[in-house]
Protein backbone atom coordinates (compact mmCIF):
# COMPACT_ATOMS: atom_id res chain seq x y z
CA UNK A 1 0.00 0.00 0.00
CA UNK A 2 1.17 3.72 -0.37
CA UNK A 3 -0.74 5.53 1.71
CA UNK A 4 0.11 9.03 0.10
CA UNK A 5 -1.14 7.80 -3.59
CA UNK A 6 -3.61 4.77 -3.92
CA UNK A 7 -7.61 5.96 -3.42
CA UNK A 8 -8.60 6.66 0.05
CA UNK A 9 -11.50 4.54 0.38
CA UNK A 10 -9.77 1.17 -0.59
CA UNK A 11 -6.82 2.54 1.63
CA UNK A 12 -9.63 3.31 4.67
CA UNK A 13 -11.00 -0.50 4.25
CA UNK A 14 -7.71 -2.42 3.69
CA UNK A 15 -5.93 -0.76 6.89
CA UNK A 16 -9.14 -0.80 8.62
CA UNK A 17 -10.51 -4.47 8.61
CA UNK A 18 -7.55 -5.75 9.92
CA UNK A 19 -7.20 -3.26 12.85
CA UNK A 20 -11.14 -3.79 13.26
CA UNK A 21 -10.30 -7.91 13.50
CA UNK A 22 -7.01 -7.46 16.24
CA UNK A 23 -9.25 -4.91 18.24
CA UNK A 24 -12.38 -7.41 18.22
CA UNK A 25 -9.86 -9.99 19.23
CA UNK A 26 -8.25 -7.83 22.12
CA UNK A 27 -11.88 -6.87 23.59
CA UNK A 28 -12.98 -10.78 22.97
CA UNK A 29 -10.16 -11.04 25.11
CA UNK A 30 -11.51 -8.80 27.97
CA UNK A 31 -15.06 -10.58 27.34
CA UNK A 32 -13.24 -13.86 28.33
CA UNK A 33 -11.90 -12.16 31.11
CA UNK A 34 -15.47 -10.97 32.33
CA UNK A 35 -17.16 -14.53 31.18
CA UNK A 36 -14.85 -16.49 33.94
CA UNK A 37 -15.65 -13.63 36.41
CA UNK A 38 -19.18 -14.24 36.25
CA UNK A 39 -17.95 -17.96 36.41
CA UNK A 40 -16.35 -17.13 39.97
CA UNK A 41 -19.09 -15.17 41.90
CA UNK A 42 -21.05 -11.68 41.34
CA UNK A 43 -18.90 -10.15 43.88
CA UNK A 44 -15.62 -11.20 41.40
CA UNK A 45 -17.92 -9.64 38.17
CA UNK A 46 -17.79 -6.58 39.79
CA UNK A 47 -14.43 -6.52 41.01
CA UNK A 48 -13.31 -7.06 37.06
CA UNK A 49 -16.10 -4.60 35.78
CA UNK A 50 -14.59 -1.85 38.68
CA UNK A 51 -10.80 -2.65 37.70
CA UNK A 52 -11.53 -1.29 34.13
CA UNK A 53 -11.01 2.42 35.16
CA UNK A 54 -8.17 1.52 36.87
CA UNK A 55 -6.43 -0.80 34.27
CA UNK A 56 -7.14 1.87 31.54
CA UNK A 57 -4.65 3.81 32.62
CA UNK A 58 -2.43 1.80 30.75
CA UNK A 59 -5.07 1.27 28.39
CA UNK A 60 -4.66 5.06 27.55
CA UNK A 61 -0.53 5.25 27.98
CA UNK A 62 -0.50 2.87 25.32
CA UNK A 63 -2.73 4.83 23.30
CA UNK A 64 -0.89 7.68 23.56
CA UNK A 65 2.62 6.03 23.11
CA UNK A 66 0.73 3.80 19.62
CA UNK A 67 -0.75 7.26 18.25
CA UNK A 68 2.65 9.60 19.08
CA UNK A 69 5.11 7.16 17.56
CA UNK A 70 2.58 6.14 14.42
CA UNK A 71 2.12 9.51 13.61
CA UNK A 72 5.71 11.07 14.36
CA UNK A 73 6.88 7.98 12.43
CA UNK A 74 4.48 8.19 9.64
CA UNK A 75 4.81 12.05 9.65
CA UNK A 76 8.57 11.62 9.04
CA UNK A 77 7.83 8.68 6.29
CA UNK A 78 5.94 11.06 4.30
CA UNK A 79 8.56 13.73 4.72
CA UNK A 80 11.03 10.48 3.40
CA UNK A 81 13.38 11.62 6.21
CA UNK A 82 15.26 8.42 7.53
CA UNK A 83 16.75 10.02 9.85
CA UNK A 84 13.99 11.07 12.02
CA UNK A 85 12.45 7.64 11.32
CA UNK A 86 14.93 5.81 12.91
CA UNK A 87 15.62 8.56 15.75
CA UNK A 88 11.71 8.39 16.65
CA UNK A 89 11.57 4.50 17.07
CA UNK A 90 14.31 4.20 19.12
CA UNK A 91 13.31 6.51 21.29
CA UNK A 92 9.41 5.74 21.29
CA UNK A 93 10.90 2.08 23.23
CA UNK A 94 13.28 4.51 25.69
CA UNK A 95 9.67 6.79 26.14
CA UNK A 96 7.74 3.51 26.94
CA UNK A 97 9.67 1.96 28.93
CA UNK A 98 10.09 4.83 31.52
CA UNK A 99 6.35 5.85 31.39
CA UNK A 100 5.66 2.12 32.09
CA UNK A 101 7.69 2.59 35.48
CA UNK A 102 5.75 5.39 36.29
CA UNK A 103 2.70 3.61 35.72
CA UNK A 104 3.41 0.58 37.53
CA UNK A 105 4.04 2.57 40.33
CA UNK A 106 0.77 4.47 40.18
CA UNK A 107 -1.38 1.52 39.91
CA UNK A 108 0.28 -0.22 42.58
CA UNK A 109 0.23 2.61 45.09
CA UNK A 110 -3.46 3.81 44.63
CA UNK A 111 -5.69 0.99 43.12
CA UNK A 112 -7.23 0.16 46.60
CA UNK A 113 -8.18 3.71 46.76
CA UNK A 114 -10.07 4.02 43.25
CA UNK A 115 -11.67 0.63 44.17
CA UNK A 116 -13.24 2.40 47.73
CA UNK A 117 -14.07 6.00 45.91
CA UNK A 118 -16.29 3.70 43.79
CA UNK A 119 -18.49 2.55 46.90
CA UNK A 120 -17.33 -0.83 46.59
CA UNK A 121 -17.94 -4.24 49.29
CA UNK A 122 -14.61 -4.77 51.16
CA UNK A 123 -14.90 -8.65 49.23
CA UNK A 124 -14.78 -6.42 45.89
CA UNK A 125 -12.09 -4.36 46.99
CA UNK A 126 -10.03 -7.76 47.56
CA UNK A 127 -10.75 -9.54 44.72
CA UNK A 128 -9.99 -6.20 42.44
CA UNK A 129 -6.95 -5.47 44.25
CA UNK A 130 -5.72 -9.52 43.19
CA UNK A 131 -6.44 -8.63 39.57
CA UNK A 132 -4.95 -4.95 39.43
CA UNK A 133 -1.59 -6.02 41.48
CA UNK A 134 -0.52 -8.35 38.69
CA UNK A 135 -1.14 -6.55 35.80
CA UNK A 136 -0.27 -3.37 37.23
CA UNK A 137 3.10 -5.45 37.84
CA UNK A 138 3.66 -6.17 34.04
CA UNK A 139 2.97 -2.64 32.65
CA UNK A 140 6.05 -2.37 30.53
CA UNK A 141 4.95 -5.14 28.23
CA UNK A 142 1.59 -3.27 27.10
CA UNK A 143 3.63 -0.40 26.71
CA UNK A 144 6.64 -2.18 24.62
CA UNK A 145 4.47 -3.94 22.51
CA UNK A 146 2.79 -0.81 21.66
CA UNK A 147 6.50 1.09 21.11
CA UNK A 148 7.52 -1.83 18.95
CA UNK A 149 4.01 -1.48 16.92
CA UNK A 150 4.04 2.38 16.02
CA UNK A 151 6.65 1.56 13.74
CA UNK A 152 4.62 -1.05 11.51
CA UNK A 153 1.35 0.92 11.84
CA UNK A 154 3.44 4.02 10.31
CA UNK A 155 4.18 1.87 7.31
CA UNK A 156 0.38 0.67 7.08
CA UNK A 157 1.11 -2.71 8.47
CA UNK A 158 -1.71 -3.52 10.63
CA UNK A 159 -2.21 -6.94 9.94
CA UNK A 160 0.94 -7.73 12.59
CA UNK A 161 -0.80 -6.49 15.43
CA UNK A 162 -4.02 -8.32 14.67
CA UNK A 163 -2.21 -11.77 14.39
CA UNK A 164 -0.78 -11.06 17.67
CA UNK A 165 -3.64 -10.69 19.22
CA UNK A 166 -5.44 -13.37 17.61
CA UNK A 167 -2.79 -15.77 19.14
CA UNK A 168 -2.74 -14.29 21.96
CA UNK A 169 -6.75 -14.23 22.30
CA UNK A 170 -7.00 -18.03 21.91
CA UNK A 171 -3.77 -18.43 24.40
CA UNK A 172 -6.06 -16.88 27.26
CA UNK A 173 -9.11 -18.82 26.34
CA UNK A 174 -6.61 -21.88 27.48
CA UNK A 175 -4.90 -20.19 30.32
CA UNK A 176 -7.81 -18.58 32.15
CA UNK A 177 -9.77 -21.82 33.29
CA UNK A 178 -6.54 -23.58 34.41
CA UNK A 179 -5.33 -20.69 35.97
CA UNK A 180 -8.62 -19.61 38.08
CA UNK A 181 -9.50 -23.28 38.97
CA UNK A 182 -6.59 -25.03 38.78
CA UNK A 183 -5.24 -27.88 37.28
CA UNK A 184 -2.87 -30.85 37.72
CA UNK A 185 -0.35 -29.54 40.12
CA UNK A 186 -0.99 -25.65 38.57
CA UNK A 187 -2.79 -24.13 41.79
CA UNK A 188 -6.68 -22.32 42.10
CA UNK A 189 -5.33 -18.63 41.92
CA UNK A 190 -9.26 -17.10 41.48
CA UNK A 191 -9.14 -14.12 40.12
CA UNK A 192 -5.36 -13.33 40.34
CA UNK A 193 -5.47 -16.14 37.38
CA UNK A 194 -7.11 -13.71 34.82
CA UNK A 195 -4.38 -11.53 35.55
CA UNK A 196 -1.67 -14.02 35.27
CA UNK A 197 -3.39 -15.27 32.11
CA UNK A 198 -3.42 -12.03 30.81
CA UNK A 199 0.56 -11.29 31.22
CA UNK A 200 1.51 -14.20 29.90
CA UNK A 201 -0.36 -13.90 26.95
CA UNK A 202 1.30 -10.36 26.63
CA UNK A 203 4.47 -11.68 26.87
CA UNK A 204 4.17 -13.74 24.01
CA UNK A 205 2.33 -10.89 22.09
CA UNK A 206 5.64 -9.15 22.85
CA UNK A 207 7.57 -11.84 21.02
CA UNK A 208 5.52 -11.72 17.70
CA UNK A 209 5.64 -8.11 17.21
CA UNK A 210 9.20 -7.64 18.06
CA UNK A 211 10.20 -10.52 15.40
CA UNK A 212 8.65 -8.75 12.84
CA UNK A 213 10.00 -5.39 13.46
CA UNK A 214 13.47 -7.36 13.39
CA UNK A 215 13.07 -8.36 10.38
CA UNK A 216 11.66 -4.90 8.53
CA UNK A 217 13.80 -3.20 5.83
CA UNK A 218 14.12 -0.14 7.98
CA UNK A 219 15.09 -1.69 11.10
CA UNK A 220 18.23 -3.29 9.90
CA UNK A 221 19.31 0.30 8.78
CA UNK A 222 19.58 1.06 12.64
CA UNK A 223 23.01 1.34 13.71
CA UNK A 224 24.81 2.55 17.10
CA UNK A 225 24.13 5.79 16.17
CA UNK A 226 20.29 5.64 16.43
CA UNK A 227 20.63 3.89 20.25
CA UNK A 228 20.98 6.88 21.42
CA UNK A 229 18.65 8.72 23.92
CA UNK A 230 17.60 11.74 22.41
CA UNK A 231 16.17 14.97 24.31
CA UNK A 232 14.82 16.56 21.07
CA UNK A 233 12.63 13.38 20.35
CA UNK A 234 11.40 12.18 23.82
CA UNK A 235 10.51 15.69 23.80
CA UNK A 236 8.00 15.30 20.74
CA UNK A 237 6.98 11.99 21.52
CA UNK A 238 5.98 13.24 25.30
CA UNK A 239 3.98 16.40 24.15
CA UNK A 240 2.33 14.03 20.98
CA UNK A 241 1.25 11.00 23.22
CA UNK A 242 1.07 12.77 27.11
CA UNK A 243 -1.91 14.92 26.13
CA UNK A 244 -3.73 11.82 24.42
CA UNK A 245 -3.38 9.53 27.29
CA UNK A 246 -4.34 12.24 30.06
CA UNK A 247 -7.34 12.67 27.77
CA UNK A 248 -8.18 9.18 27.53
CA UNK A 249 -7.38 8.52 31.04
CA UNK A 250 -10.13 10.94 31.81
CA UNK A 251 -12.47 8.00 30.12
CA UNK A 252 -11.50 6.16 33.91
CA UNK A 253 -12.66 9.46 35.67
CA UNK A 254 -16.14 9.27 33.58
CA UNK A 255 -15.98 5.38 33.89
CA UNK A 256 -15.61 5.62 37.82
CA UNK A 257 -17.94 8.71 38.01
CA UNK A 258 -20.53 6.09 35.95
CA UNK A 259 -19.45 3.10 38.38
CA UNK A 260 -20.37 5.32 41.69
CA UNK A 261 -23.75 6.43 40.40
CA UNK A 262 -24.44 3.30 38.91
CA UNK A 263 -23.54 2.10 42.41
CA UNK A 264 -25.88 3.64 44.37
CA UNK A 265 -28.34 1.01 43.03
CA UNK A 266 -26.12 -2.24 44.40
CA UNK A 267 -23.38 -4.78 43.26
CA UNK A 268 -25.83 -6.49 40.76
CA UNK A 269 -26.31 -3.08 38.92
CA UNK A 270 -22.56 -2.30 38.66
CA UNK A 271 -22.10 -6.27 37.44
CA UNK A 272 -24.22 -6.12 34.82
CA UNK A 273 -23.66 -2.44 33.40
CA UNK A 274 -19.72 -3.56 33.82
CA UNK A 275 -20.46 -6.68 31.46
CA UNK A 276 -22.92 -4.95 29.31
CA UNK A 277 -20.25 -2.43 28.45
CA UNK A 278 -18.07 -5.39 26.86
CA UNK A 279 -20.39 -6.11 24.21
CA UNK A 280 -20.89 -2.19 23.59
CA UNK A 281 -16.93 -2.21 23.89
CA UNK A 282 -17.43 -4.95 20.68
CA UNK A 283 -19.70 -2.68 18.10
CA UNK A 284 -17.10 0.11 18.40
CA UNK A 285 -14.57 -1.95 17.06
CA UNK A 286 -15.31 -0.93 13.73
CA UNK A 287 -14.76 2.72 14.40
CA UNK A 288 -11.58 2.14 16.34
CA UNK A 289 -9.89 0.26 13.28
CA UNK A 290 -11.30 3.23 10.83
CA UNK A 291 -9.53 5.95 13.61
CA UNK A 292 -6.43 3.56 13.16
CA UNK A 293 -6.53 3.63 9.13
CA UNK A 294 -6.64 7.42 9.08
CA UNK A 295 -4.85 8.24 11.66
CA UNK A 296 -1.74 6.17 9.44
CA UNK A 297 -3.18 7.98 6.41
CA UNK A 298 -3.62 11.42 7.34
CA UNK A 299 -0.20 11.09 9.13
CA UNK A 300 1.77 10.27 6.25
CA UNK A 301 -0.19 12.69 3.88
CA UNK A 302 -0.13 15.64 6.01
CA UNK A 303 3.87 14.97 6.30
CA UNK A 304 3.40 15.55 2.41
CA UNK A 305 1.34 18.04 2.34
CA UNK A 306 -0.94 16.28 0.29
CA UNK A 307 -4.11 18.60 2.39
CA UNK A 308 -6.94 17.64 0.17
CA UNK A 309 -6.56 13.72 0.62
CA UNK A 310 -6.59 14.80 4.45
CA UNK A 311 -10.00 16.10 4.08
CA UNK A 312 -11.12 12.92 1.97
CA UNK A 313 -10.39 10.29 4.20
CA UNK A 314 -12.22 12.15 7.44
CA UNK A 315 -14.99 12.40 5.16
CA UNK A 316 -15.46 8.85 4.00
CA UNK A 317 -14.00 7.73 7.47
CA UNK A 318 -16.94 9.82 9.02
CA UNK A 319 -19.48 8.18 6.62
CA UNK A 320 -18.38 4.58 6.45
CA UNK A 321 -18.82 4.92 10.91
CA UNK A 322 -21.89 5.80 10.65
CA UNK A 323 -23.66 3.74 8.81
CA UNK A 324 -21.76 0.76 11.00
CA UNK A 325 -23.47 2.42 14.10
CA UNK A 326 -26.84 2.86 12.99
CA UNK A 327 -26.56 -0.71 11.87
CA UNK A 328 -24.85 -1.57 15.28
CA UNK A 329 -27.48 0.28 17.47
CA UNK A 330 -30.57 -2.01 16.15
CA UNK A 331 -28.73 -5.23 16.81
CA UNK A 332 -27.53 -4.15 20.38
CA UNK A 333 -31.46 -3.15 21.05
CA UNK A 334 -32.89 -6.40 19.41
CA UNK A 335 -30.61 -8.75 21.35
CA UNK A 336 -30.53 -6.76 24.44
CA UNK A 337 -32.36 -9.12 26.58
CA UNK A 338 -29.80 -12.00 25.49
CA UNK A 339 -26.65 -11.07 25.98
CA UNK A 340 -25.97 -10.06 29.50
CA UNK A 341 -27.24 -13.73 30.11
CA UNK A 342 -23.82 -14.91 28.74
CA UNK A 343 -22.13 -13.14 31.70
CA UNK A 344 -24.33 -13.81 34.23
CA UNK A 345 -27.29 -16.08 35.61
CA UNK A 346 -28.25 -13.68 38.20
CA UNK A 347 -31.66 -12.23 37.00
CA UNK A 348 -31.08 -8.87 38.36
CA UNK A 349 -27.78 -8.58 36.82
CA UNK A 350 -29.37 -9.45 33.45
CA UNK A 351 -31.82 -6.84 34.27
CA UNK A 352 -29.52 -3.91 34.54
CA UNK A 353 -27.35 -5.12 31.84
CA UNK A 354 -30.52 -5.19 29.28
CA UNK A 355 -31.68 -1.91 30.42
CA UNK A 356 -28.18 -0.40 29.43
CA UNK A 357 -27.97 -1.65 26.46
CA UNK A 358 -31.36 -0.49 25.12
CA UNK A 359 -30.79 2.84 26.36
CA UNK A 360 -27.37 2.40 24.53
CA UNK A 361 -28.52 1.20 21.38
CA UNK A 362 -29.35 5.32 20.69
CA UNK A 363 -26.06 6.32 21.32
CA UNK A 364 -23.92 4.40 19.49
CA UNK A 365 -23.69 6.30 16.20
CA UNK A 366 -22.82 9.84 17.98
CA UNK A 367 -19.39 8.46 19.19
CA UNK A 368 -17.92 8.19 15.81
CA UNK A 369 -17.85 11.52 15.43
CA UNK A 370 -15.72 11.74 18.80
CA UNK A 371 -13.11 9.23 18.28
CA UNK A 372 -12.73 10.14 14.66
CA UNK A 373 -12.42 14.01 15.30
CA UNK A 374 -9.39 13.05 17.57
CA UNK A 375 -7.83 10.23 15.23
CA UNK A 376 -7.79 13.37 12.95
CA UNK A 377 -6.30 15.80 14.92
CA UNK A 378 -3.79 13.64 16.14
CA UNK A 379 -2.40 12.69 12.86
CA UNK A 380 -1.95 16.29 12.08
CA UNK A 381 0.12 16.10 15.82
CA UNK A 382 -2.26 18.40 17.04
CA UNK A 383 -2.42 16.76 20.26
CA UNK A 384 -3.42 19.87 22.61
CA UNK A 385 -6.84 19.76 20.61
CA UNK A 386 -7.39 16.15 21.45
CA UNK A 387 -7.04 16.84 24.83
CA UNK A 388 -9.30 19.47 24.91
CA UNK A 389 -12.05 17.49 23.22
CA UNK A 390 -11.22 14.68 25.39
CA UNK A 391 -11.56 17.09 28.73
CA UNK A 392 -15.04 17.87 27.91
CA UNK A 393 -15.86 13.98 26.90
CA UNK A 394 -14.32 12.40 29.55
CA UNK A 395 -14.51 14.39 32.66
CA UNK A 396 -17.28 17.76 32.31
CA UNK A 397 -19.75 15.45 30.53
CA UNK A 398 -20.01 13.16 33.17
CA UNK A 399 -19.91 15.25 36.22
CA UNK A 400 -22.70 17.46 34.87
CA UNK A 401 -24.54 14.18 34.21
CA UNK A 402 -24.06 13.12 37.69
CA UNK A 403 -24.91 16.24 39.00
CA UNK A 404 -27.76 16.64 36.80
CA UNK A 405 -28.86 13.04 37.62
CA UNK A 406 -28.46 13.66 41.25
CA UNK A 407 -30.20 17.01 41.28
CA UNK A 408 -33.43 14.84 39.30
CA UNK A 409 -33.17 11.97 41.82
CA UNK A 410 -32.78 9.87 38.60
CA UNK A 411 -32.98 6.15 38.69
CA UNK A 412 -30.70 4.16 36.75
CA UNK A 413 -32.84 4.98 33.19
CA UNK A 414 -33.17 7.97 33.85
CA UNK A 415 -28.99 8.59 34.39
CA UNK A 416 -28.31 7.16 31.17
CA UNK A 417 -30.87 9.09 29.06
CA UNK A 418 -29.14 12.16 30.14
CA UNK A 419 -25.90 10.49 29.01
CA UNK A 420 -27.67 9.80 25.08
CA UNK A 421 -28.59 13.28 25.19
CA UNK A 422 -25.31 14.82 26.55
CA UNK A 423 -23.05 12.72 23.94
CA UNK A 424 -24.83 13.58 20.98
CA UNK A 425 -25.23 17.49 21.71
CA UNK A 426 -20.99 17.32 22.46
CA UNK A 427 -20.35 15.10 19.22
CA UNK A 428 -22.70 17.25 16.90
CA UNK A 429 -20.69 20.55 18.43
CA UNK A 430 -17.34 18.06 18.14
CA UNK A 431 -18.15 17.93 14.16
CA UNK A 432 -18.79 21.20 13.30
CA UNK A 433 -15.56 22.65 15.20
CA UNK A 434 -13.71 19.73 13.08
CA UNK A 435 -16.07 20.98 9.80
CA UNK A 436 -14.41 24.64 10.65
CA UNK A 437 -11.03 23.80 11.05
CA UNK A 438 -10.86 22.00 7.24
CA UNK A 439 -12.36 25.36 5.38
CA UNK A 440 -10.28 27.63 8.01
CA UNK A 441 -6.67 26.21 8.15
CA UNK A 442 -6.42 23.21 5.81
CA UNK A 443 -8.26 24.85 2.80
CA UNK A 444 -6.48 27.67 3.15
CA UNK A 445 -2.83 26.53 3.56
CA UNK A 446 -0.88 25.89 0.55
CA UNK A 447 -1.91 23.00 -1.14
CA UNK A 448 0.09 20.77 -2.85
CA UNK A 449 -1.82 18.98 -6.23
CA UNK A 450 -2.88 15.20 -5.88
CA UNK A 451 -0.41 12.91 -6.55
Amino acid sequence: MDLIKDKIPLLVRKLAIPASVGTLFQTLYNIVDTFFAGKISPEALSALSKSFPIYFIIVATSIGVTIAGTSLIGNSIGENNKKKVLFYFTNTIYFGIFISTIITFLGLQFSENVFISMGSSTEVVTLGLQYTDVIFSGTVLFILIVSFNSLLHAEGDTKTYRNALIFSFFLNIILNPILIFGFLFIPAFGVKGIAIATIISQFISLIIISSKVYKNKRFKEITSEYFRLKFIYIKDIFFQSMPISLAICGYSIASAIIFTYVGLSGEAAAAGYGAATRIEQVVLLPVLGINTAIISIISQNYGAGYYSRIKESYYIAVKYALFIMIISGIFIYITSGLIPAFFSNDLEVIHFGKKYLQISAFVLPAYPIFFLSNGFFMALKKSENALITNFFRNVMLPIITFYVATYLLADFNTFFWIWVVSNWIFSISLLLIVLYYISNRLEKSTTVGQP
